[in-house]
């Protein structure tokens, strides 16, 4: 799979319909938002250095190049990247978290539910549009982090375990303007902690 070809969701559109996202969200969000990103990175990286590129190397290196590459194909080629992993993070099946996963999270923040309102937190409070997530840092610690735009852990040398999607097009036809509850919603109902576990 080229680096700018658009995945298909891994569930029906209206799979996550009843534990809150709807069919509606997700026509938007990955038919609409997520093909223009895959669009306008594909046409950006033609003819450039980076044509042909795994798309980790892609964000990797237009962000080290600093500020000329981000305002065009490093924005494109990020949110292609978040958003095929925030599908695969999500499941209209999701079950506990399993074990491993969760010892670890208990190890790093004290408990499950601190992890969870330090993650709801960093989402709420991001401003403007970003993303919140869980990361393994480069010593294996687990931490929540936000980012802005289309910032991801890529960028740090981090391991993205979760992450959330803040920008107003994720949440405004489900939720309006209560961010808050969509990040709680999507921590509760919406998570696939075997994936997480999985990323581990």
């Amino acid at each position: 799979m080229a680096a700018f070809d658009l995945p298909d969701l891994p569930y029906a559109h209206d799979a996550l319909a009843p534990k809150g996202m709807s069919k509606e969200t997700l026509e938007y969000h990955h038919d609409l938002h997520h093909k223009a990103y895959a669009d306008n990175g594909a046409k950006l990286a033609q003819g450039t250095e980076w044509e042909g590129r795994p798309l980790e190397e892609i964000v990797r290196g237009t962000y080290e190049k600093g500020a000329v590459a981000q305002s065009g194909l490093f924005n494109n080629a990020s949110q292609m990247w978040n958003h095929n992993q925030f599908w695969e993070m999500m499941s209209p099946d999701s079950k506990g978290m399993p074990g491993e996963l969760q010892s670890a999270v208990i190890e790093s923040f004290g408990s499950v539910d601190k992890m969870k309102e330090e993650f709801a937190a960093a989402g709420a409070g991001q401003f403007g549009s970003g993303w919140a997530w869980l990361v393994k840092d480069e010593g294996g610690a687990l931490k929540v982090t936000k980012t802005e735009n289309g910032v991801n852990p890529l960028c740090f040398g981090q391991t993205a375990l979760l992450g959330c999607d803040v920008w107003e097009h994720s949440y405004y036809i489900d939720y309006r303007n209560k961010r808050p509850a969509y990040l709680q919603n999507f921590l509760d109902n919406l998570v696939d902690w075997e994936n997480v576990a999985s990323r581990m």
